[in-house]
């Protein structure tokens, strides 16, 4: 891993792993796999995983991990469990692992392939298309709610807690999975 980057500590972050296995070597990795995922699972602040299988002419794997913090991050990235499992895990691949840790929203639109860029025009459309159904249904869903409790009502109340919900879905729920969904269009 690079030196540290310097990030707000208790900001949640996304770390993005790529690794090479060897091709003889793929059903070895990803039984590697099947054992390393439901430890970084078990890891204080760990908020999910996604691993991303090659595809095309591509013979990466991509594992992003997101976590509450850095510090519950680089608690797991230097843990002796993970250090062990890296070990293990050395001979299947070809090349050294690539660590890379992203902050906030900064991962939406990080290519599995850093030569690859996310045009532009491209990025809009994901992020209006997933943004325009949430603004019509958290409002909707959180009407109920504003009824119940006036209080919150008051300006900038409701436009607040709204965009809170948005975001947090976004970054946490939607967009990692959208951006994996709709990848082959996305980096094509």
């Amino acid at each position: 891993m690079s030196a540290s980057i310097p990030i707000e500590l208790d900001s949640a972050v996304t770390t993005i792993i790529v690794q090479r296995p060897y091709k003889d070597q793929i059903q070895a990795y990803e039984n590697w796999l099947q054992e390393m995922v439901p430890l970084a699972q078990g890891s204080a602040g760990h908020r999910g995983v996604n691993v991303i299988k090659p595809h095309g002419q591509n013979e990466e794997y991509t594992i992003v991990l997101h976590f509450a913090s850095e510090t519950t991050l680089r608690n797991w990235l230097e843990s002796d469990t993970r250090r062990q499992m890296v070990e293990k895990v050395r001979p299947f691949l070809n090349t050294d692992e690539k660590i890379e840790i992203k902050t906030g929203l900064e991962f939406w639109f990080t290519p599995p392939e850093a030569r690859k860029m996310v045009p532009p025009h491209k990025q809009f459309l994901l992020t209006w298309s997933a943004i325009f159904p949430l603004s019509v249904l958290i409002p909707w869903l959180l009407s109920p709610f504003f009824s119940a409790f006036p209080f919150l009502a008051v300006p900038l109340g409701k436009p607040l807690l709204t965009s809170l919900l948005i975001v947090a879905l976004m970054t946490f729920v939607i967009m990692p999975r959208y951006t994996r969904l709709v990848a082959k269009w996305l980096y094509r």
